[in-house]
């Protein structure tokens, strides 16, 4: 099957194929009919199965005709994350430059005023996150009634940042007669319930089994110490052919903290996470993607979306806390047909996470024995401890103790002969004070004058 025998435009069709593409994957082949026929869509699918084409495609095609008006985009995608709504815009921009369709992308952490003047000028394309749309039509910027198309992507994740709430509060300020196409790789009890409520008989597609991964990722764990866990990133880094990498953290700081690290050892490495402003955060993609670095540090903020061309490995440097966010990071390796490697890095703590990770993907992961290389580093350390060990025979060194030993007592005694003998001095008792009173410290040691009866030397 090609992407003629889809139904789209010829004007996109051209679009596609100067993208490099011939072939529809399976949820491109699968959803763009329907969608075609505006018919609204619940579509299952794991990350990297080209699954932003598939609602790009048709909706380039189907708002080819039509006319835009002030405050009122024709369009709305709702993305989880800046990153993921970035990279849906890269997506209107290379398949619709043969359309006039205007695109404004609405997301926190940039300044307002560009985005505001877009939607001034009208635009059939909108892009947001939840929380930034809530934030503009709360003040009265933004309106949705004449919106005609409601794309929610990654639902999933969205329950799990909890933008539920958000979107229930969206999907009820819009037009009761529109289409509304919802992806997801799995299928929860409360995203089930999201689509009973705002789809109308939706068509169901589902390329792959919800939270499966991808058989074209080799992966293993790795059992490591946490103090161990650098010291065997480093070695697989060195040793296992990676060509591009992206190695993730469950906490902000230990994203920092392991791309100073690598950097102090020579790696080419940056970091992304959810303290970085959105232009430095794009700014550190752009420099992943262009290649002055190799790896590329991140927090589960870069986890889903995030689609990079030949990112040869992934490193689950922490365990994952929720076993989605496994499937959704090795994700990024493995795309488009090509192979990948994950390697998740599993300390003692992490027994019950890993447990959750295995029972999600249906079966146990393999260990990755790491070669004694690993301990390399501390070895060379070691090495001059070891070489001083070796010293005299045993039978020399009792020759020299006694007599350094003896000479030390003849000085002493020498010293004490020539010192001039002092008589004990005995204090007078104070006024007012029992001269037979005892002296003594709360532990009963003596504390108190030294008493005649003892001939004690000065020199003792």
């Amino acid at each position: 099957m090609s992407f003629a025998d889809l139904g789209l435009s010829d004007e996109l069709l051209q679009a596609v194929e100067a993208a490099g593409y011939t072939e529809p994957t399976p949820i491109q082949a699968q959803t763009i009919p329907p969608v075609l026929m505006m018919k609204d869509l619940i579509g299952i699918a794991q990350t990297g199965t080209g699954k932003t084409a598939a609602f790009v495609l048709p909706m380039i095609d189907i708002l080819g005709h039509g006319r835009r008006r002030a405050l009122m985009p024709r369009s709305l995608i709702l993305e989880p994350t800046r990153e993921l709504a970035a990279q849906v815009a890269e997506n209107f921009e290379k398949y619709g430059k043969n359309h006039d369709l205007k695109m404004a992308l609405l997301i926190g952490g940039v300044q307002m005023g560009d985005q505001l003047k877009a939607l001034s000028a009208g635009v059939d394309v909108l892009i947001a996150t939840p929380g930034r749309l809530m934030d503009l039509f709360e003040r009265g910027k933004i309106m949705l009634t004449g919106c005609e198309l409601l794309v929610i992507d990654e639902a999933d994740r969205m329950l799990d940042m909890g933008f539920i709430p958000d979107i229930e509060t969206i999907c009820s300020k819009l037009p009761a007669n529109r289409q509304t196409l919802l992806f997801s790789a799995t299928m929860p009890p409360v995203i089930k319930k999201l689509a009973d409520r705002f789809l109308t008989s939706p068509k169901y597609v589902e390329v792959a089994r919800p939270a499966s991964t991808n058989t074209n990722i080799a992966q293993h764990k790795v059992m490591v110490s946490a103090r161990k866990k650098r010291e065997a990133l480093r070695q697989l880094l060195r040793t296992d052919n990676v060509g591009t990498a992206i190695i993730f953290a469950n906490r902000k700081t230990t994203v920092r903290e392991l791309a100073k690290s690598l950097k102090r050892h020579g790696f080419s490495a940056g970091e992304i996470h959810g303290d970085m402003d959105q232009p430095a955060r794009n700014a550190e993609l752009e420099r992943f993607k262009a290649g002055e670095i190799s790896i590329l540090c991140a927090s589960d903020v870069a986890a889903r979306g995030l689609d990079v061309k030949g990112v040869s490995h992934v490193f689950n440097f922490d365990t994952p806390w929720h076993p989605d966010d496994y499937v959704h990071r090795i994700g990024r390796t493995g795309r488009g047909g090509a192979s990948g490697r994950a390697f998740t890095f599993v300390a003692p703590e992490d027994a019950e996470a890993i447990a959750n990770v295995e029972k999600l993907t249906g079966g146990a992961i393999p260990v990755y024995e790491l070669a004694a290389e690993a301990d390399h580093e501390t070895a060379v350390e070691a090495k001059p401890a070891r070489a001083s060990r070796s010293r005299p025979a045993r039978d020399e060194k009792p020759k020299r103790e006694p007599r350094a030993e003896a000479k030390s007592e003849t000085f002493a005694e020498q010293r004490a002969e020539r010192a001039p003998r002092r008589e004990p001095r005995v204090e007078e008792p104070r006024r007012g004070r029992r001269r037979d009173a005892v002296d003594t410290q709360e532990d009963g040691s003596w504390n108190g004058p030294v008493p005649a009866f003892l001939s004690v030397s000065a020199l003792n």
